[in-house]
């Protein structure tokens, strides 16, 4: 028999440092994500800033297709709930735009400023403000921190009234982060001061799930073990909790890389999502 012990949990959460060229993220988005803006901007098809709340960063990017949308998707970015902003990821909502889509991408106050249950709270407002503005369903996809606000708006406390509630179709948490205790070993927790009280409030993999959960969690192959884990756990403990889940490990693919699935209409990761 073999055990397994993280001794570094810095290390065991540390994407970059183990991927090939992985300090290219997330500067490799930029560029991309400006490009798509622009062209979506001149074809009038993206309002920039919108205002969902009273903070600076309370404002979400929208892109819409050429006809009246089928339905809504928001996508909640990631960057350890401390980090980037929602611009770094413009062009990911090709894929969802290309089957008829609105995407609303929002941005969000960042620790130390703020703590994670407060960030709950805003990604809340976000999607009850712009899904007010559509018909149709609504679809939520989240990378890593994102992973875990979006998988939060699904639980039993989400902060989304039950008629937005009631809206939500499929979450997908790309790559993850369900289970906030082990980041409190890390130095990630000298900014993000995350407590033993809030890490059992806002665990998705310590809640139940809400009411007619679908749950698709996807990670990428090449990931650290921990990603890994992460990925499966909220899966498996979701399913025996009467959610409807599933969960994939992208081969090939690493924290970052992973995410270029929703690039495209006809990949795996978009057509779950949608579906």
């Amino acid at each position: 028999m073999i055990y397994h012990r993280i001794s570094d949990w810095n290390d065991a959460y540390s994407n970059g440092a183990h991927i090939a060229g992985g300090n290219a993220w997330p500067e490799r988005w930029v560029e991309p994500a400006r490009v798509y803006r622009e062209r979506m901007l001149s074809a009038d098809r993206a309002e920039l800033g919108v205002r969902y709340g009273d903070r600076a960063r309370n404002v979400y990017d929208l892109f819409v297709p050429a006809q009246k949308p089928c339905g809504l998707v928001v996508f909640v970015h990631g960057g350890y709930w401390q980090s980037l902003d929602n611009s770094y990821w413009s062009h990911l909502s090709q894929g969802c735009v290309a089957h008829g889509y609105a995407v609303a991408m929002p941005g969000y106050t960042l620790c130390p400023d703020v703590h994670i249950g407060d960030i709950v709270l805003e990604i809340g407002q976000a999607i009850t403000s712009v899904a007010s503005r559509f018909e149709g369903p609504v679809h939520l996809a989240g990378h890593s921190a994102g992973g875990h606000l979006v998988s939060r708006m699904v639980s039993s406390t989400s902060p989304l009234a039950p008629d937005v509630r009631a809206r939500i179709g499929t979450t997908v948490s790309i790559s993850g982060v369900h289970d906030l205790r082990p980041l409190m070993h890390t130095n990630l927790n000298e900014c993000l001061r995350i407590t033993s009280q809030e890490a059992q409030h806002e665990s998705p993999a310590l809640l139940e799930p809400g009411p007619d959960t679908r749950l698709f969690c996807w990670v990428g192959g090449n990931e650290r073990g921990e990603f890994l884990r992460q990925n499966a756990l909220l899966a498996n403990i979701w399913a025996g909790l009467g959610a409807q889940t599933g969960a994939y490990a992208e081969p090939d693919r690493h924290h970052f890389n992973v995410l270029d699935g929703l690039l495209d209409p006809d990949h795996p990761m978009t057509r779950i999502l949608l579906g």
